[in-house]
C-alpha cells in the first residue's frame, strides 16, 4: 500500500473534504480525488460516504484511518529518535510544568541553559493540568505529584517547603494574627475549588485553621501561585507560599512557624522510549546540577 496515498487519505479524513485537504497539502482538489479513488480501487471498497456537507468515513475507512494515524505517530517517534542520536543536542524540546515553578525558579536559569545548548529550541507549556507525555503533548515534565503511568521515567528532584505568610505592610495595617482562631478575621488567599491544581490539597491550611472557603467574603481564591505572591506582596492578604519565594523577599514575613505545612515533592519525568534522548539528558543534568549547587549554598 502506497504511503503517499495513505497520507492523503489521512489528510482528507481529518479535513472532511477534498477541498480543505487540498489546501492543507497544497494539491488540487482533482489530484486529491484521483488519489482517493485509486486507493479505493486498490482496496476494492469505498472509504468515504459522499454527502453534500462533506465526507464521512465508512466502517472500512475508520479502520484504515486508525492504522494511518498509528503509522504517522510511529514515523514521528522514529524521526525524534533519529534526531536524538545526533552527536550534539539540537532541535525542539518541549517542557511542561506549573506556572509558579517556571516563573520563579526555571525562568532565571533559561539564559544559562541556552548559552550551553544554543541549538536546542526550548518550549515551555505552563499549566496546572497534566500533559500526556506518551502522546507527545510534551517531551518532559516537572510535576509536583508522582505519576501513575509505568511508561514514564520519574526522578525525584527536591522537596518544596511552604509557610503561611503576609507582607509587612499588611501586618502593620491589619495586625499580626497570634493564634489559629485569629486568621478567621483576616483576608486569606487560596486556590479555587474544582479546578486544576499544581499539587494535592493546595488549600490544606484552611482545614487546619477551620476556615470555611464557601461564600466567605474574607477569602480570595486565585488559581495562580505567582499572582498569589503578588497579592501578598501588595498587602492584599495572607497566604501559603513556597519558602524559597518567601526567603527571597524581605517584605514578606512568615506567620505561625509552629504550623507545619506539608511539603511537596518535585519530579522530573519523561517517556521510557526517550531515555536515550540527548536533549532530555542535558536538560535533566542541567537542572539537577543546579539543585545540587543550591543545596550546598
Amino acid at each position: 500500500m502506497d504511503w503517499d496515498k495513505l497520507k492523503i487519505f489521512k489528510a482528507v479524513a481529518e479535513a472532511g473534504s477534498f477541498t480543505h485537504a487540498g489546501d492543507n497539502l497544497n494539491l488540487s482538489q482533482s489530484a486529491i480525488s484521483r488519489q482517493i479513488s485509486g486507493l479505493e480501487q486498490e482496496l476494492g471498497m469505498p472509504l468515504f460516504h459522499r454527502h453534500a456537507r462533506g465526507l464521512i468515513l465508512t466502517e472500512q475507512g475508520e479502520i484504515l484511518f486508525q492504522t494511518a494515524c498509528d503509522m504517522s505517530d510511529r514515523l514521528k517517534q522514529v524521526e525524534i529518535q533519529l534526531s536524538d542520536s545526533r552527536n550534539l543536542p539540537a532541535g525542539p524540546l518541549t517542557m511542561t510544568t506549573v506556572e509558579f515553578i517556571a516563573s520563579t525558579w526555571l525562568a532565571p536559569q533559561i539564559s544559562t541553559f541556552k548559552e550551553s545548548y544554543p541549538k536546542i529550541q526550548l518550549t515551555m507549556l505552563l499549566d496546572d493540568r497534566i500533559y500526556n507525555l506518551s502522546k507527545r503533548e510534551a517531551d518532559v515534565a516537572i510535576r509536583l505529584q508522582k505519576t501513575e503511568h509505568s511508561d514514564l521515567i520519574e526522578r525525584h528532584m527536591t522537596s518544596i517547603g511552604f509557610s503561611l505568610c503576609a507582607s509587612k505592610s499588611y501586618l502593620e495595617k491589619h495586625g499580626r494574627p497570634k493564634k489559629k482562631t485569629d486568621f478567621a478575621y483576616h483576608m486569606m488567599i487560596g486556590y479555587p475549588l474544582n479546578t486544576y491544581t499544581p499539587f494535592i490539597k493546595p488549600n490544606w491550611i484552611f482545614g487546619k485553621l477551620n476556615i470555611d472557603i464557601n461564600n466567605n467574603p474574607n477569602v480570595i481564591l486565585i488559581n495562580s501561585m505567582h499572582t498569589r505572591y503578588t497579592a501578598v506582596k501588595n498587602g492584599t492578604g495572607i497566604s501559603v507560599l513556597p519558602n524559597y519565594i518567601i526567603h527571597q523577599d524581605d517584605d514578606i514575613e512568615i506567620l505561625c512557624p509552629d504550623i507545619k505545612i506539608p511539603s511537596v515533592d518535585m519530579y522530573f519525568m519523561y517517556p521510557q522510549e526517550r531515555r536515550n534522548s540527548r536533549r532530555i539528558k542535558v536538560l535533566r543534568d542541567f537542572l539537577f546540577d543546579y539543585i545540587q549547587q543550591k543545596t550546598k549554598t
